[in-house]
């Protein structure tokens, strides 16, 4: 099956493709889950309601057929999807797949490491907001210590893995672990990300006030660190890097608030219940698991994404105000991933 590559009216080229495996979380974080919101008693996606492993693969086929060539595992959080390994395994057999990534907390890391990358897994991205074991614990809302999460990071770097660490930053919350996270990772040659806190989903409370923006956190950097600029590695990259001066270890900056870079955005998200969604921020997606399961066929299963795509006009966070952000509904975190 071959198809012409997909842009869409800001000539954007569909490059990358997330998909959420589990709407379920063990964490409860403030900026994605919170526990107030998602409760004991809150109604997950039945095992039903989630696509398939079979109907993943088979969408995945179809968008790599129109330009797809990287692909990242997300959630909720995706390693309490079971039998995950066997998802891994499919896509990489996929032809056009050049790369494929997973975003995980990291506390089911270590029992899961050696079948994912046996699997053919070999990029994670870990998501720890904090070292100190009080607030980081306030911070996932389950108590979790951070101890566990680095020794699996370390685990699954001898295992052969490449990690990045994922670090949300927000006022009043975290600021005073910017430094000691920098440091803990450039001494064992972690890439570092720091993530401004973004308006994702419905019920995070976001406001600019709560924003840390890049240049405050670059600022704080510097007091401690030379830090030197580095060039994107390709069209749609997201993090601006910097390295240490005299080190290779890097960190990077995800500037979706400060700096937005809607422009060269080239991914498509798949949420856990089968919508295809054009945008992080996005309100309505296109059903693909109703397709699916009425018994469409490829030919109609690519006409419809085709048409989404060609469509597209999303750059949210260019057009972001503090009103715009809390007047708009958008799909929440964990149906869509990060």
């Amino acid at each position: 099956m071959t198809a012409h590559p997909l842009q869409d009216q800001l000539r954007r080229p569909i490059h990358d493709l997330r998909i959420s495996v589990t709407d379920r979380c063990n964490f409860r974080c403030s900026y994605c889950m919170p526990k107030e919101v998602f409760g004991e008693d809150y109604a997950f996606l039945p095992a039903s309601g989630l696509l398939t492993f079979a109907e993943i693969l088979r969408l995945t086929k179809l968008f790599v057929s129109l330009g797809v060539s990287k692909i990242r595992l997300t959630g909720g959080e995706p390693l309490m999807r079971r039998s995950l390994p066997e998802l891994v395994a499919g896509i990489r057999a996929i032809s056009g797949v050049e790369d494929m990534g997973l975003t995980t907390n990291g506390v089911l890391l270590g029992g899961q490491a050696m079948p994912l990358y046996a699997a053919g897994l070999r990029r994670l991205n870990v998501s720890l907001d904090a070292l100190e074991p009080e607030l980081f614990g306030r911070m996932n809302g389950r108590g979790y210590k951070p101890g566990a999460i680095l020794r699996h990071i370390d685990y699954a770097i001898a295992a052969g893995f490449e990690v990045k660490v994922n670090m949300v930053v927000q006022r009043g919350v975290n600021e005073s672990e910017i430094v000691p996270m920098a440091a803990y990772f450039k001494d064992r040659n972690i890439t570092l990300r720091f993530i401004e806190f973004m308006d994702a989903g419905n019920d995070n409370g976001w406001s600019y006030e709560k924003v840390v923006t890049k240049k405050e956190i670059l600022e704080r950097l510097q007091g401690t660190f030379v830090l030197e600029a580095l060039e994107h590695h390709y069209f749609g990259e997201v993090a601006q890097r910097y390295g240490y001066k005299g080190s290779q270890a890097q960190i990077g900056f995800i500037t979706s608030v400060s700096e937005s870079f809607c422009s060269s955005c080239t991914r498509a998200r798949l949420s856990s219940d089968g919508k295809l969604y054009t945008c992080l921020f996005a309100s309505e997606g296109l059903d693909l698991r109703a397709m699916l399961r009425s018994g469409a066929d490829d030919q109609h299963l690519l006409a419809a994404i085709r048409d989404v795509w060609e469509k597209r006009v999303d750059r949210y966070s260019d057009e972001r105000t503090e009103q715009t952000a809390g007047n708009r509904t958008k799909i929440g975190m964990s149906y869509i991933g990060g």
